[in-house]
């Protein structure tokens, strides 16, 4: 079976190349890359073949010629284009910034302005891809992912799914402070946790092992709570009031003041850490001199990357290192790689994704996507039931949804009114004229 992996010289494909390598089902027979920019996916291609070297049976790996070539007969697309590079990160985060409200990737009115951008590019691809590979799954990693995969979705109906890395994480960090294995949560028949929201917007509400609840344990246990990155971010004295464990990216909404606080007067945003690194990473690996040291190279880069992530939230929230098990990446391709599986062997696997809403949150509509615990087969993936949402909760999810459509809207219909909407009504932006201002700005300098 074909995997094309859309942004192909990503900085983390080759996480998606090792897990397929180390995968013993080997369901993908070759792997095909397709990127914009023809240098970064020449860069990454070439750290690929440094990671088959003396594999016993390396996936073959082949750049496509277009998008079309590229969609062309594939099983599985792997969307994770970045439309705008990280040229276009860093005016999502500074123009909100110099209004005085929180520039982020995904979260705020920087996560509206990427939406605007990225949308209308993640429809065409949608586009071609039910014209060239209709029985294709197509599975988006590009955020902001629960927009992206909304618009997608209304090409794509179900065989579009989107995921994220974060819900996993909590689950897995939350088990093992806990004093739970990890591992016995793939196994449904011990464990079972209840996760639901809007992607970057999400609750851990119980998690169960062997029929014993776990959470109201670990939420009384100060040290248990301060032994992983949701409990540092968060407090146990929050933690309690919620009586759930919040997705890390809550920590914008719920210590906004802080975080603010942290990142008003940076001398360097995300985006620009991140366009430097990278870009010194592509231009230092043109000239390396082999795999060896390209590989070399991007593993030292990938560990930067990995230890400065959120770094403005950990510095809110009292300044602390990441510890090693988050530092070795590989969560967006395990997630890939076990829904990939589960759809080619009809498993029932339980997994968090960003799927149509169904029944699952009755107040929101049938085919808004939200970020649940699915099962999933050969049909693709079913949210499972959860229980009702707090008024909080609920509250929260309704008012990022409607931001979330209206940005969808907007994108679709080029038009300004539901833009500008999109940006008033979110809970980081204080003030429809600030939106305003944010929105023409953009515009000019896009």
């Amino acid at each position: 079976m074909r995997l094309t992996i859309l942004g192909g010289g990503g900085f983390r494909v080759p996480l998606v190349y090792r897990a397929l390598l180390d995968d013993p089902g080997r369901a993908v027979s070759e792997v095909v890359l397709h990127d914009t920019d023809p240098r970064r996916v020449a860069v990454i291609a070439e750290v690929l073949a440094r990671l088959a070297q003396g594999h016993p049976a390396p996936v073959p790996v082949r750049v496509a010629d277009g998008l079309d070539d590229a969609l062309e007969g594939a099983g599985f697309v792997f969307s994770a284009i970045r439309v705008g590079g990280t040229a276009g990160r860093i005016h999502d985060e500074r123009i909100p910034l110099s209004e005085g409200v929180l520039g982020q990737e995904t979260v705020g009115a920087g996560g509206v302005l990427y939406g605007l951008r990225t949308i209308p590019v993640a429809l065409h691809i949608a586009e071609r891809a039910a014209a060239l590979a209709p029985g294709a799954w197509v599975i988006n990693f590009t955020n902001p992912a629960g927009m992206v995969t909304e618009a997608m979705s209304q090409v794509l109906g179900d065989r579009v799914i989107g995921i994220c890395d974060s819900p996993v994480g909590l689950v897995r960090r939350a088990a093992r402070a806990a004093g739970a294995d990890p591992a016995a949560l793939a196994d449904p028949g011990r464990a079972g946790y209840d996760y639901v929201g809007l992607n970057h917007l999400g609750w851990l509400r119980s998690l169960t092992l062997d029929g014993t609840e776990l959470l109201p344990g670990l939420l009384a246990d100060d040290a248990a709570l301060g032994s992983f990155e949701e409990g540092r971010l968060f407090g146990g004295d929050w933690l309690r009031t919620l009586g759930a464990l919040p997705n890390e990216y809550l920590h914008y909404y719920y210590f906004r003041r802080e975080t603010l606080d942290s990142v008003r007067d940076t001398r360097e945003t995300r985006g620009e850490f991140l366009d430097q690194q990278q870009g010194g990473f592509f231009e230092r690996a043109a000239a390396a001199g082999g795999p060896d040291a390209v590989y070399a190279l991007w593993e030292r880069t990938r560990l930067e990357r990995e230890e400065t992530y959120m770094a403005h939230s950990r510095e809110a929230s009292g300044g602390w290192q990441r510890d090693s098990h988050d530092l070795e990446g590989g969560g967006y391709d395990r997630v890939a790689l076990a829904l990939m599986h589960a759809i080619l062997g009809n498993s029932g696997t339980r997994l968090i994704l960003n799927v149509r809403n169904g029944t699952t949150v009755p107040q929101l509509a049938p085919d808004a996507i939200v970020e649940t615990v699915c099962e999933v087969g050969a049909q693709g993936a079913r949210p499972l039931p959860c229980a009702p949402l707090r008024e909080d909760q609920l509250g929260l999810m309704l008012q990022v949804k409607a931001v979330e459509r209206a940005t969808v809207e907007a994108a679709l219909f080029k038009d300004r009114g539901a833009a500008l909407r999109a940006l008033a009504l979110h809970p980081l932006v204080d003030s429809p004229a600030v939106a305003a201002r944010i929105l023409e700005r953009a515009a000019k300098e896009a």
